[in-house]
């Protein structure tokens, strides 16, 4: 599974939610939804503008964990 770590590095950045909502121009409610793991995809328009906003590479963003079952 793709785990989001969008929290760690808006944390890193000492960057809010919305804060990071106004530099994307993605919606607080939509980025809340990404950083809690419940998007089902991501655009790579979004994701690059995420990577511009946070001055971070899309692997401190998403990674891959195996599935616990």
């Amino acid at each position: 599974m793709i785990a989001v770590d969008l929290d760690v590095m808006m944390a890193k950045r000492k960057m809010s939610l919305n804060e990071l909502s106004d530099r994307v121009g993605i919606t607080v409610a939509n980025l809340s939804i990404l950083k809690n793991n419940k998007a089902k995809a991501i655009r790579f328009t979004t994701l690059d503008a995420i990577c511009r906003a946070l001055n971070c590479d899309v692997s401190d963003i998403l990674k891959y964990e195996e599935d616990s079952k």
